[in-house]
């Protein structure tokens, strides 16, 4: 069993992130989803929160994978984490050639610090290349239209969370 590991902050998991979990499928028996948690970082979502839309937006997606997703968390290094779930394949996402030029550095790296995990990049389909959650969250949080760049649950929970914040700004 080929099992993938696949991190990220996933805040908010987006329709990008979505399309290279969907490829993982593709690749691996099981993929786990790791969303990294930094100290020094306050997110927008919990970890349960983003955790529930990684899984939401899988379900509606493509509901016969469930069974082969994990959701976890980790903050430490991306290999060991990978070894403490078994997992052989470290999963990237590429937009661009500026992720590329990153990617490469990283999985470069991360192959000196752990020879046995090989670093699979999958490229962003065309809709999705644009899309970073930093951009989305900035968008939603101006109170622009972010459902072109995220899955249903994930609009719905931006909504619900920014609502009370732009009605308040709306006086202003």
């Amino acid at each position: 069993m080929t099992i993938a590991f696949y991190p990220g902050s996933f805040d908010p998991m987006t329709n990008g992130h979505l399309d290279v979990l969907i490829q993982s499928l593709n690749v691996a028996s099981q993929v786990i989803v790791a969303i990294g948690i930094h100290p020094g970082k306050a997110p927008m979502f919990s970890f349960e929160e983003r955790a529930d839309l990684i899984r939401l937006s899988l379900a509606h997606a493509l509901p016969n994978a469930m069974e082969r997703l994990r959701v976890v968390s980790f903050a430490n290094l991306v290999v060991d984490a990978a070894r403490e779930h078994a997992a052989t394949l470290l999963v990237r996402g590429l937009r661009d050639g500026t992720d590329l030029d990153y990617e490469m550095q990283m999985a470069g790296m991360n192959r000196q610090m752990a020879p046995d995990i090989q670093t699979v990049f999958l490229p962003a389909g065309t809709a999705s290349r644009p899309i970073t959650a930093t951009l989305v969250r900035q968008i939603a949080a101006m109170g622009g239209n972010v459902e072109a760049f995220v899955p249903k649950a994930v609009l719905q929970a931006l909504n619900s969370k920014l609502s009370p914040r732009l009605s308040d700004n709306s006086g202003a």
